[in-house]
């Protein structure tokens, strides 16, 4: 019999210590170490390292022959666009977000836009049957080839596998899989990377196209090693606010094609529907024009959105001033509101600011550091923006604006859905060559911002 071995592991990054310790010395994370007992499997030649698989030999990259990818198109015009246009046979896909956020119905939804194309095995440790069936219903799934299989345990499902030959395998979840030659329970470092391991091993040796659903911790990231995202293909995140309709799917990791690219699907009763031009929708909702209000554009990916900004201002009743954003960085915000005091003269230190994007949304790109400034001078200054003015541009310390990336496709964008005007950086606007029918403005700083939409 084995000889179990117990060590320490951290649940962060993996890293294995013979002794408890506070602080990893890997990620440099705080008491993420718990014990976990290792049962050796050296002699089973089913193990992580290949057992008798035949000796790779090293070749000249120039003799290898180039192949060209084959890939599948799902039948969802936005989730092609984050994989890169379909999927790829034989690669590992890696799906994650909150519980509840639409990850299960996506997918569901996936596996019946890919009949004709071969047998289809759903295989899931958190639900049954009828369970999955009553889902199917609902979402009108007719996929004939689409078959079930509730198991946990690896190794049966390698057998079914085998038995069925099928071209796409979806497991749900990751983390309810376990291995019988690990002690530790299902979800835990040890089994997350074994049985990930080994669908990894399995899918590349027989051309089988994977997708596996993770969960999340609450920081947002998937549950387990973080060698779990370097091990897969592909890296998927459905993001969204619980209480809003609207999910952006966002690749952050991808082998066969472009990252950080983003589609968009609105929950609807019938499952996850796309939504092929976001920024309409996005701004469909503002008819009146408050002051505080203004439509910034947004690079996600190689895709521009155009996403409405609300900010308010109100004087404080409390002694230390209150600052709110939902969107956007707090820390990013409280800067802002720095720059606009120093460089602007406008005096927001006694006022509560808060600040939201629309819809729920979430933006982390710097481009719209203008339309913040703007948004909240607005609001003090109880002066609207007008509603056909777009404005894009970063904002430095000394309050001067940045040049930002791909401002011709934020440009087409906001020129597309009918905008007359658009105030963008001095620096972007000496560099453009096409011919825009909407007028352009170029600043250098926000006082030549604020200027020119007569908040002063």
């Amino acid at each position: 019999m084995a000889k179990a071995k117990t060590v320490f592991v951290c649940s962060g990054c993996g890293y294995e210590s013979a002794k408890w310790l506070g602080k990893c010395p890997a990620c440099n994370e705080w008491n993420t170490f718990y014990e976990e007992k290792v049962v050796s499997s050296s002699n089973n030649p089913s193990s992580a390292n290949g057992g008798n698989k035949a000796k790779a030999m090293p070749r000249k990259l120039k003799e290898v022959e180039g192949i060209e990818v084959a890939r599948t198109s799902t039948g969802i015009g936005e989730l092609d666009r984050v994989l890169g246009g379909g999927l790829v046979k034989g690669s590992l896909v890696l799906v994650g977000g909150e519980p509840g956020i639409g990850k299960s119905t996506l997918i569901l939804q996936l596996c019946d836009k890919v009949q004709g194309e071969g047998k289809v095995l759903y295989i899931s440790g958190e639900e049954s049957a009828e369970q999955v069936k009553i889902r199917a219903d609902r979402l009108n799934i007719n996929n004939d080839e689409l078959m079930f299989l509730g198991e946990t345990n690896i190794d049966n499902i390698q057998e079914s596998i085998f038995s069925i030959n099928p071209k796409l395998v979806i497991i749900d979840s990751i983390q309810t899989m376990y291995s019988e030659e690990i002690t530790s329970a299902a979800g835990t470092v040890s089994q997350v990377r074994e049985i990930t391991a080994r669908i990894m091993r399995m899918c590349k040796d027989n051309g089988i196209t994977t997708i596996i659903i993770g969960h999340v911790t609450k920081d947002g990231n998937i549950a387990g090693p973080r060698v779990l995202e370097h091990m897969v293909d592909t890296v998927l995140y459905l993001e969204g606010e619980r209480y809003f309709s609207y999910r952006i799917l966002r690749s952050v990791k991808n082998r066969f094609g472009s990252t950080n690219e983003v589609g968009m699907f609105e929950m609807k009763n019938e499952g996850m529907v796309e939504i092929t031009n976001p920024s309409s929708i996005l701004i469909s909702e503002r008819n009146d024009n408050p002051a505080g209000s203004v439509i910034v554009a947004s690079m996600e990916g190689t895709r521009p959105l155009l996403v409405e900004l609300q900010a308010l201002t109100t004087p404080s009743v409390f002694g230390i001033p209150k600052r709110t954003a939902n969107g956007i960085d707090y820390n990013r915000l409280a800067v802002l509101i720095a720059v606009i005091e120093k460089r602007a003269g406008i005096a927001l230190g006694s006022q509560d600011v808060y600040l939201n994007v629309v819809s729920g949304i979430k933006i982390a790109e710097p481009a719209i550091d203008l339309g913040v400034v703007l948004a909240c001078t607005s609001s003090y200054k109880n002066v609207s923006i007008p509603q056909d003015v777009v404005v894009i541009g970063e904002v430095g310390l000394t309050g001067e604006v940045r040049a930002v990336n791909m401002i011709e496709k934020r440009i087409k964008e906001a020129e597309k859905l009918g905008f007359k005007k658009i105030i963008i950086p001095e620096s972007n606007k000496k560099l453009l060559k096409d011919n825009f029918k909407l007028d352009i403005i170029g600043v250098k700083n926000i006082n030549e911002a604020i200027k020119g939409l007569k908040l002063r």
